[in-house]
């Protein structure tokens, strides 16, 4: 018994050790080297990634992280595109969504704060770039694509009979 309790104990500390400690001041530095511009202030920066415009806020009291980039207005999708990107939520868009708020169309990248690595959080940049840059084509946030099987043409909309029960 004591063995066990010692054994784990042991791996407890192992994993422990190996958790991450991001904040804003590291953070900061890893916009600071990935972003061609960066302004704002800390936890509330405004940086410009390969011409296109991001923020990345945190609220590090929640251990909450968000990177975002502004793609349309939502007034600007048709059925067709909102159903795309949807599609794209699950197949093509791998840690970013596409999400609408306040009238925006928004590539997003959400995660715990504390738990990032630096390669992740570059990793994340990188992947909000794509998925902006990316929406109404392959709508993908990387090189890979997944799912989906080949595009197939899209046919005439069948006309859809209600039944309605009279009372």
């Amino acid at each position: 018994m004591k063995k066990l309790f010692l054994t784990l104990l042991f791996f407890t500390g192992t994993l422990y050790s190996f958790s991450q400690n991001m904040d804003n001041s590291l953070l900061g530095e890893i916009l600071e080297k990935n972003a061609d511009t960066l302004g704002g202030a800390t936890g509330n920066w405004k940086l410009l990634y390969k011409e296109t415009p991001m923020l990345c806020v945190t609220d590090q009291t929640n251990n909450r992280m968000r990177i975002i980039s502004p793609i349309t207005e939502s007034s600007n999708l048709d059925k067709d595109l909102l159903l795309d990107s949807m599609t794209a939520n699950f197949h093509s868009a791998l840690d970013v969504k596409y999400a609408i708020s306040n009238g925006i169309l928004w590539s997003v990248y959400i995660h715990p704060l504390k738990e990032l690595t630096p390669e992740q959080i570059e990793s994340a940049i990188s992947q909000v770039y794509y998925a902006a840059t990316t929406f109404g084509t392959t709508f993908t946030s990387t090189e890979l694509i997944f799912g989906g099987g080949a595009a197939k043409e899209k046919s005439e909309p069948k006309i859809i009979e209600e039944k309605t029960r009279k009372f």
